[in-house]
C-alpha cells in the first residue's frame, strides 16, 4: 500500500459528504455528489385514513414543492464543516493508535509465541504477560531495553546444578535446558568423561545432581614397570585395575585405593609379604616407699620384694617391594600383672657417736674391706657393704634389711657397736687399719 492509498473511509450521518483518510495521514473531506437511484422519486406514504389531497393542487406545483425542500448550496457547507473536524480526529487518533500498538516475539525458556503489545520496554512486556524472572534467569535484551515492532526478546530460566566434577563439589546455575548444554555452557570438558546421567536429559526448574570425571592421565608403577593410560576412573584402585595391574593378598599403592586418581599422577603398587611373630615382654613393676619412724635416716628396707608382670605381644613383619619394615605392634595380651615392691624409709635421726671407737680410722678400715663402696658385695653374696658384714651380725646389731642398703652413716655406726663388744676381730685381716 503506498501513501497515497485509502486506509479508511468515513461518511456522515448527512449523505452528500465523504472523508477519505491516507496512511500518510492526511484527510480530504468532499461533497459526494453520487445519488442513489432509490432518491430519484419522491418517497410515497401511505395516506392517513380520513386524508385527501385537495383537488386544485397540480402536478407543476409538486415540482416546486420538491425545490423548495432541497437544502441550498450555502446550508450544506454549513454543516460540512464540523462534520469534517469530526473525521479528522477520528482519522488522527486511529494513525496513532496504530503506531502504539507492536508486534513481538517473546521466546520463554524456548516456546516461542508472536503477540501484540503496547508496553514500552522489556519490564513492562514481560509484566504483562505474566512471566517471572530471578537472579539467574537471563533476559535478552535487558530489562530496562525499549521495545519496538518486530523486536524478539527470549527469556531463559536459571536451573541450579549440583556438581561434582572430579571429585570437586560445587553448585552452579545454568540456563540451558538438557544435560549436554549444560556441560558445554559451564565449559566441562566432555570428551571421553563419565556422566551419572544420560547427556540428553532435559534439566528441570528444580535442577539437578551432576557427577562428571573427566579423562585423565595416570602411570602405574608395579613390577619394575611403568604402565600409563587415559582414565575416568574414581578410584585409584579402579585405574589400577583398568591399566592390568592384580592387588593379591597384602598388596596396596602408595596412596590410599580409595582416593581420586589425579591427572599426571604416578601410582606406585606395593608388593606385600608378611608374617606375624609373637614375643613375651615384661612390665616393670612400682616401688612403693613409706616413711618409718624405727629406722635411721638413709635405711630403706624392702618389706615385699616386687615381681615383674608378663605380656605377650604380637607384631606384623611385613616386607614391601623386597624391604623389610620395622616390625609393626597389632595386638597384645596380658598374662601376669606385675606386683609393686613395698619400701620401708627410716627417718629416724642417726647418732654417730659410739663412746671408745669414735677416734679409729674407720675410713682407713672401709677402704681396705671394701674399696670404700657402702654397696659392696662380696663374690659369694655373704658379705656386703663397706665393713663386709653379714645378715646376721647386721641384724644383731639392730640393722634392718641387707647392710649394703643401708646408708654409710649407718653402716660406720653399726661397725663402731660391733668394734666395743669384740675388738677387731671381726676384720681379721684389716683389723689393724683401725690404729694405723
Amino acid at each position: 500500500m503506498s501513501k497515497y492509498e485509502t486506509y479508511e473511509t468515513y461518511e456522515t450521518y448527512d449523505r452528500g459528504v465523504r472523508a477519505d483518510v491516507y496512511t500518510d495521514g492526511h484527510t480530504e473531506v468532499y461533497e459526494d455528489t453520487y445519488r442513489p437511484a432509490y432518491e430519484a422519486h419522491e418517497p410515497v406514504f401511505p395516506r392517513q385514513a380520513g386524508t385527501a389531497e385537495p383537488a386544485s393542487e397540480t402536478p407543476a406545483r409538486h415540482g416546486r414543492r420538491r425545490r423548495a425542500d432541497r437544502p441550498d448550496s450555502g446550508s450544506a457547507m454549513r454543516r460540512l464543516v464540523p462534520q469534517a473536524l469530526v473525521v479528522a480526529f477520528l482519522a488522527g487518533g486511529t494513525t496513532a493508535f496504530v503506531a502504539k500498538d507492536k508486534a513481538i516475539e517473546l521466546n520463554v525458556d524456548g516456546k516461542p509465541r508472536t503477540l501484540h503489545t503496547f508496553a514500552d520496554d522489556v519490564t513492562e512486556l514481560l509484566a504483562q504477560q505474566g512471566v517471572d524472572v530471578g537472579a539467574h534467569d537471563v533476559v535478552a535484551p535487558g530489562r530496562d531495553a525499549p521495545l519496538a515492532s518486530g523486536d524478539e526478546v527470549a527469556v531463559r530460566y536459571g536451573r541450579p546444578v549440583r556438581l561434582t566434577i572430579d571429585g570437586q563439589r560445587r553448585e552452579v546455575w545454568t540456563t540451558a535446558r538438557t544435560v549436554d548444554g549444560a556441560l558445554e555452557q559451564l565449559g566441562v570438558r566432555a570428551e571421553g568423561a563419565y556422566v551419572s546421567t544420560s547427556r540428553s536429559q532435559p534439566i528441570g526448574r528444580a535442577g539437578l545432581a551432576l557427577d562428571v570425571r573427566t579423562e585423565r592421565t595416570v602411570t602405574i608403577m608395579a613390577d619394575g614397570r611403568a604402565r600409563t593410560i587415559r582414565t575416568n576412573a574414581a578410584t585409584v584402585g579402579e585405574a589400577v585395575q583398568e591399566a592390568g595391574v592384580g592387588l593379591h593378598g597384602e598388596d596396596t599403592t602408595s596412596v590410599p585405593p580409595d582416593s581420586f586418581p589425579r591427572d599426571g599422577q604416578t601410582i606406585t603398587v606395593l608388593r606385600v609379604t608378611g608374617t606375624r611373630e609373637v614375643r613375651e615382654e615384661a612390665i616393670p613393676f612400682k616401688v612403693e616407699r613409706t616413711d618409718d619412724p624405727t629406722l635411721f635416716k638413709g635405711t630403706e628396707v624392702v618389706e615385699r620384694a616386687g615381681h615383674p608382670g608378663l605380656r605377650r605381644v604380637t607384631y606384623a613383619l611385613r616386607t614391601v617391594n623386597g624391604v623389610k619394615e620395622k616390625p609393626r605392634r597389632v595386638d597384645d595380651e596380658l598374662v601376669r600383672e606385675p606386683r609393686s615392691q613395698l619400701v620401708k624409709v627410716g627417718t629416724k635421726p642417726m647418732p654417730t657417736s659410739v663412746q671408745g671407737a669414735d677416734q679409729l680410722n674407720w675410713h682407713g678400715l672401709a677402704t681396705c674391706e671394701s674399696g670404700g663402696r657402702p654397696g659392696a658385695v662380696d663374690p659369694s653374696g655373704t658379705y656386703g657393704g663397706l665393713y663386709q658384714f653379714d645378715t646376721h651380725t647386721w641384724h644383731s646389731l639392730g640393722g634392718s634389711g641387707r647392710p649394703q642398703d643401708a646408708s654409710a652413716e649407718e653402716q660406720t655406726f653399726r661397725a663402731k657397736r660391733l668394734y666395743v663388744r669384740r675388738g677387731s676381730s671381726p676384720w681379721p685381716h684389716c683389723g689393724t687399719r683401725l690404729h694405723g
